[in-house]
């Protein structure tokens, strides 16, 4: 189950809402949202919790580039939301580097042919077919074990993120919360932060 809420500070204090996220798709998209709550170009602070799971944050501060900070990078890397947060600059890949990858999968076969690639002729096949049956013996008697090389397209995804807190730790150090602090959060994060923002009471009206 997931829960985001979103903060935005004023003069009198801090605002809070509940956030839908149906239709953000990209951190540009989260980004907007969160700008078109602040006042006066003031911090807005989007929070962003899959339960018992991993919880995210995301501030805005005007028309600053965002910070973001991610308490476990490979359980959101699971999940639609985290993949948000975790941009290519978070986890130190060049742009577009998964986008590539996914692209050049698409063009090869499972059997390592490309698309359109003949297969060869009958004789061919049926020599493969030989060579295969002999390989396949002589691997089974010397090795049961499966090849540890191979891996599902979302176990390489995930085994590309780190486990573990990620972003930046400072985040909301300014506001009372530090670095040691937020790594220490875990389960309902929102609700300690919340305490050190001042903003309990509003918070709990949108809960």
């Amino acid at each position: 189950m997931y829960f985001a809420a979103l903060l935005a500070r004023t003069e009198d204090g801090w605002e809070a809402s509940d956030t839908e996220l149906d239709d953000v798709e990209t951190l540009s998209d989260l980004t907007d949202l969160a700008q078109e709550a602040s006042v006066d170009e003031d911090t807005v602070l989007v929070y962003i919790e899959q339960e018992d799971a991993w919880f995210g944050i995301l501030r805005v501060d005007g028309e600053e580039d965002p910070r973001i900070y991610v308490s476990d990078a490979s359980a959101a890397a699971r999940s639609s939301y985290g993949e948000i947060l975790l941009t290519d600059e978070l986890l130190g890949r060049e742009p577009g580097a998964e986008d590539e990858i996914a692209a050049l999968e698409e063009l090869v076969d499972l059997d390592g042919t490309e698309d359109g690639e003949p297969d060869g002729s009958a004789s061919s096949s049926a020599s493969s077919a030989t060579t295969t049956d002999r390989t396949t013996t002589r691997d089974a008697d010397t090795d049961s074990d499966p090849d540890p090389d191979s891996h599902s397209a979302s176990d390489s995804d995930s085994d590309s993120v780190p486990a573990g807190p990620i972003g930046e730790l400072g985040i909301l150090a300014d506001f009372g919360v530090s670095e040691k602090d937020l790594l220490t959060l875990r389960t309902d994060a929102l609700t300690e932060i919340a305490d050190a923002l001042g903003a309990s009471e509003v918070l709990e009206a949108v809960r």
